[in-house]
């Protein structure tokens, strides 16, 4: 017989730590096996029970537990109940150097006594205890305040299966969905059909009905998404719920910042997946910044990633043709564009995070007074017509709308400082909109406070808030999500091919900012402001085409919610 723990049920937390339990056990597939098995708050440690003085003995560390779940076995004759743990630990990759997470389960058999429901009790009452212990022990960074997504979580995943090389549905079938299983996640999976179908989903859906919503696919999904909550009479309450990915494209750049921002190893593929899936089963709630993107004609966009324009906006439009072999299409783009090098004239401007910042080359201060600023107000949305048959890809090459709404001031300046009140509400109960304090309107100066810069010759600018641009491009080493930063990249035209290219090669190890390129220039800012001269081009917001022209940006920190680790 086994020997069940005499203590109080541990699910009873005093303080927030989960009472000690111990156990005796046989081994699921061989009844002359036994256990010893214990739980404390923060381990459930397995050891063999034998006559030999050298009793092996395993730890399994519970911020590595996704779940545990307490059943019945197949036979009906069978009086015993079950429990098995399932664990993810860093392991040593096969064939490679390195660790990532790996899946582990650990099962147990109960049979102290010959009734099948006082086994199955004890099981269960094992099962919660780990699960109890495990929500208490998640992997946090230092620093970082986390809140947690509420439990049992109700999940919203929409998948776009076009998506990367087109596998996202079967990569969330062969990799997640098991591992929602084993954390007793509920979900609803939502399959997109045609571009900005996840855009009228989340700004016609009742939030209240879903604690997180989650992407499955590459980084245009999860833009679709933050807009459509903008877009919402009640965005600043749609704004909260937490946002979950899982990378199933081919760039997946949030994806590979997510699992930087936990401390992980680095990992790629179905690795990241994995890593991604378990900080969902996790449920560790973080804040992302959002930056506010003004077109010329006054469309508005929310962007969580990127602004490009030049050598990186046109590799990411220009590879779409070779989407069908993943995330190889970014240096396939890459050496294509570099072989037809192009030179692109405009004029760049922006508001230091230092109030007395240090000039770069080239660079002169605005000399003119700040004008009154004006806010562009959001312009009017697109129907919400469906499209019965779905494209063959969601990528969007088209401009993006968002809704009108009257402007109240909510968030006030001080210097290049961001202080954002709560928003408030209109007498009719709609919520107003955004503002954004730092920005004049495209048509004005911008103010004596801000950098200018002089060179009007480009490769590329970019303005990067997250610390992968791609899952092998390390762009921004020290970035979190929110950090309240936007880093500002810009090359200037004389780099020569093959500097270029070494400088993508040092991104992948994010040591690019140590080449000493002298074409290279990069600023901590709030806002900015780009204005192309050169009549065609490209410019990306999250890696798809918006209007080309006048276009600048403001940082808003923490206005968004990320789950991450």
């Amino acid at each position: 017989m086994e020997r069940g723990a005499s203590e109080p049920d541990p699910s009873r937390q005093r303080n927030g730590v989960v009472a000690a339990l111990y156990g005796e056990f046989t081994d699921t597939l061989n009844d002359r096996v036994r256990y010893s098995v214990s739980l404390t708050e923060s381990a459930l440690t397995v050891q063999r029970i034998s006559s030999s003085p050298g009793r092996s003995k395993v730890v399994f560390n519970l911020t590595d537990c996704i779940g545990c779940r307490a059943y019945r076995g197949p036979d009906s004759a069978d009086v015993g109940a079950y429990f098995t743990a399932y664990f993810y630990p860093f392991k040593r990759r096969w064939m490679s150097a390195g660790v990532a997470r790996q899946r582990v389960e650990q099962c147990f058999r109960v049979a102290l006594v010959q009734d099948p429901l006082t086994n199955l009790r004890e099981a269960e009452r094992w099962a919660h205890a780990i699960r109890d212990a495990s929500v208490l022990q998640a992997p946090r960074r230092d620093g970082v305040a986390y809140t947690e997504v509420r439990r049992p979580c109700r999940v919203m995943i929409l998948v776009n299966p076009h998506s990367g090389r087109g596998q996202a549905l079967q990569l969330f079938t062969g990799h997640v969905q098991g591992m929602l299983t084993e954390a007793a996640v509920p979900y609803t999976l939502v399959i997109t059909e045609h571009q900005n179908h996840a855009r009228e989903v989340v700004r016609k859906a009742d939030l209240r009905q879903w604690d997180a919503l989650v992407i499955m696919s590459g980084d245009g999904l999860l833009f679709e998404v933050i807009n459509g909550l903008m877009e919402r009479e009640d965005w600043q309450e749609a704004i909260q719920t937490p946002l979950g990915i899982l990378p199933g494209g081919s760039g997946n750049a949030l994806a590979a910042s997510v699992h930087h921002y936990s401390q992980s190893p680095p990992a790629w593929n179905e690795e990241l997946l994995l890593s991604c899936g378990f900080m969902l089963c996790k449920g560790l709630v973080g804040s992302m910044d959002l930056v506010s993107i003004h077109l010329a004609s006054r469309q508005r966009l929310f962007s969580f990633l990127s602004l490009a324009w030049g050598f990186v906006a046109d590799v990411d439009i220009e590879s779409e043709k070779y989407r069908h072999v993943g995330a190889i299409r970014f240096l396939m783009g890459t050496l294509v564009r570099l072989a037809t090098l192009r030179v692109y004239q405009g004029r760049l401007a922006y508001l230091p995070v230092k109030e007395a910042p240090k000039l770069p080359k080239g660079s002169i201060k605005a000399n003119h007074p700040p004008p009154t600023p004006q806010h562009p107000s959001l312009c009017s949305s697109l129907s919400c017509r469906l499209i019965p048959n779905p494209s063959p890809s969601h990528k969007s090459h088209h401009n993006h709308n968002s809704t009108n709404s009257n402007h109240n001031t909510i968030t006030k300046s001080s210097n290049n400082a961001i202080t954002t009140k709560r928003p408030e509400t209109q007498s009719d109960g709609k919520a107003v909109a955004l503002v954004d304090s730092l920005l004049p309107g495209l048509d004005q100066p911008v103010p004596e406070s801000w950098t200018v810069v002089r060179e009007e010759d480009f490769v590329l600018v970019l303005a990067i808030y997250q610390s992968h641009l791609a899952e092998d491009l390390w762009t921004v080493p020290g970035a979190m999500a929110d950090d309240g930063l936007i880093h500002l990249f810009y090359v200037t035209a004389g780099i020569s091919r093959p500097a270029l290219l070494r400088l993508f090669l040092a991104m992948e190890k994010g040591a690019h900012l140590a080449c000493g390129c002298p074409h290279l220039v990069y600023e901590k800012v709030k806002a900015l402001r780009l204005e192309p001269i050169s009549p065609q081009g490209v410019i990306t917001v999250d890696g798809e085409m918006v209007e080309y022209g006048p276009v600048q940006a403001q940082i808003h920190p923490g206005l968004a919610r990320l789950i991450c680790g």
